[in-house]
């Protein structure tokens, strides 16, 4: 079964799917959108000064 994300920039949701749908969707290679779930990324987001700008994906299967 595959994982199913949210992703979104600010308030507007972008996608919801497989990190393939998301990816196809978003117009980026896998790789790509591997990068916006990795903590290293998650950090630079919560620095920023205007973090609403950034793309944040969230993993639906993580959620309870």
């Amino acid at each position: 079964m595959s994982k199913e994300y949210a992703v979104y920039r600010g308030e507007e949701v972008i996608c919801i799917g497989t990190e393939q749908e998301c990816a196809a969707k978003m117009g980026i290679k896998l790789l790509s959108f591997r990068h916006y779930t990795m903590p290293s990324y998650k950090k630079l987001r919560a620095k920023a000064k205007n973090p609403d700008k950034w793309i944040m994906v969230i993993n639906l299967d993580d959620e309870d």
